[in-house]
């Protein structure tokens, strides 16, 4: 019998990658797709699923199948961006573009009414998580007020992944972790839907049946084979959100690790062995049964390496040779990278990007450090509020396209004077998706000798001490501009008013 092989797609914000990998998780093939994020107005961020989701994937696994040479997979794995909310009818078809995850946060006047309506120390209890521009709950209510059209037609609730599982397999399912992130519409402690809370968020919507990220879902139908090129049968997992299939592509699987994922945004994992709730973050179920997470996430990282790139123009290894030219500090400039406002640990969508210090002497080199070393500043942030919370941050494990170049990983580890660790493999989640694969279909892979560490990042002290001085200001730069930056963000809405 020949060597297995397992497909893990992953749509994400800005892209969406797919991976052919065999059992001992050597990647075979992967395929990368970028595509367009809507932002149809200031808050509102959006993907069609059509367009975006469905085009990427059959796309992808036909790219996929080539490559594996009439080899038959033995199982597909799924994940993308979350949560979700694609309100569908009952055919599983979108009835308008998707709401996506905590960057969208056209919402807050519903969570401020739902938290009144629960009371936000119950609903950090029963859910593990306060409500924010992350949770699904307040989208639903925004939805039945201002497209009440939408919503009558609603009869399905979907998110990315399972989307894909239902149009690849017919089933109507979700995984516990996307579910857990569906504040306030889940028990954390009873790992099920809260029947009373998700009736008076999203009424009359018929919820999906839960399964863990390590369960076959179902398989490809005929009319998903066709249009896929899939072998009609092939196992399908029940899917997950990226960020935590990205852990499991890493090896974060025991209490105290972290991943950290350099993304479109920057996300942070921990893994927990019971759940500890904490205002100013969010708590989960895992992807595997009977485990928990703590996790943290920013709303912009790699996109505002993006727009600054577009904006002074060059490449990213110009701008990354010159940034290293430069001597932490950037040349006495600090950065607040919220310019999507900021989810953990701010929760505050009207928070905005500050670039303090500047003078006629800055150049792009001093400009693209200051923005790496803010966002480092934000996630030191972001574990040491983890630590209060009960976390350990025992071992810390780097992955995604940021990890590329070695400068914004040397900056984030000397900044929170950790070390990372990074791995043969940082192509993501999809890699994780098929190894969750290899799991649901009853193989039992190590996803350590999967994906092995081949490089660890030892904090530098001098440097430390260093940015340990601009830390303590970058902490006081927001709560001392907050009043400036809301009211900036209220012009901004009434600009785009007009």
């Amino acid at each position: 019998m020949s060597d297995p092989v397992y497909l893990g797609v992953d749509i994400g914000t800005s892209g969406s990658k797919g991976v052919l990998v065999d059992g001992r998780g050597t990647i075979l093939a992967r395929q990368d797709l970028p595509h367009e994020t809507s932002y149809p107005r200031p808050g509102w961020v959006e993907h069609d699923a059509e367009t975006v989701w469905w085009a990427d994937f059959t796309t992808l696994v036909r790219r996929l199948l080539d490559a594996a040479g009439g080899r038959r997979p033995a199982g597909l794995g799924v994940s993308g961006i979350g949560p979700v909310l694609l309100p569908a009818d009952g055919a599983g078809r979108a009835l308008r573009p998707a709401i996506l995850y905590g960057v969208d946060t056209r919402a807050a006047t519903e969570i401020d009414e739902l938290t009144a309506e629960l009371g936000a120390e119950t609903i950090l209890h029963r859910a593990g998580t306060a409500l924010s521009s992350q949770a699904v709950g307040p989208k639903w209510r925004w939805l039945a007020r201002h497209e009440p059209e939408v919503f009558e037609r609603t009869e399905m609730f979907l998110m990315c992944s399972s989307f894909l599982v239902h149009r690849l397999t017919g089933e109507y399912v979700l995984d516990h972790h996307s579910a857990s992130q569906c504040d306030p519409m889940y028990d954390l402690h009873a790992a099920d839907w809260a029947p009373d809370w998700a009736e008076l968020t999203a009424p009359g919507v018929r919820l999906p049946r839960l399964l863990w990220s390590t369960e076959i879902a179902g398989t490809v139908t005929a009319e998903a084979a066709a249009a896929t090129g899939l072998p009609q049968g092939l196992p399908v997992t029940a899917g997950t959100v990226d960020a935590w299939a990205e852990g499991v592509s890493v090896g974060v699987t025991e209490p105290g690790e972290v991943m950290v994922m350099y993304g479109t945004t920057m996300f942070l994992i921990e893994v927990l062995d019971s759940p500890i709730p904490h205002p100013s973050m969010w708590t989960t179920s895992g992807t595997h049964p009977g485990t928990h997470t703590l996790a943290a996430g920013m709303a912009t990282s790699g996109a505002i390496t993006n727009w600054l790139r577009d904006l002074v123009g060059g490449d990213f290894a110009e701008l990354v040779e010159a940034a290293s030219q430069v001597r932490p500090g950037s040349g006495g400039l600090l950065l607040l990278p919220y310019f999507a406002g900021e989810r953990t640990p701010l929760f505050d969508p009207d928070a905005r990007g500050i670039l303090a210090g500047l003078t006629t002497g800055h150049g792009r080199a001093e400009l693209y450090r200051a923005v790496l070393e803010g966002i480092a500043h934000g996630v030191r942030h972001n574990l040491e509020v983890m630590r209060e919370a009960g976390g350990s941050a025992a071992r810390l494990v780097a992955v995604g396209g940021g990890t590329q170049g070695g400068l914004w990983t040397r900056i984030v580890t000397d900044v929170t004077g950790l070390a990372q660790q990074i791995p043969r493999q940082t192509v993501g989640a999809a890699l994780g998706d098929a190894f969750l694969a290899a799991v649901a279909t009853g193989a039992e892979p190590d996803p350590r000798a999967w994906n092995p560490v081949v490089e660890t990042i030892e904090p530098d002290p001098a440097a430390k001490e260093i940015y340990d001085a601009y830390h303590r200001h970058y902490r006081n730069l927001y709560t001392s501009t907050t009043e400036i930056a809301h009211f900036l963000a209220r012009q901004q809405r009434t600009s785009h008013r007009g």
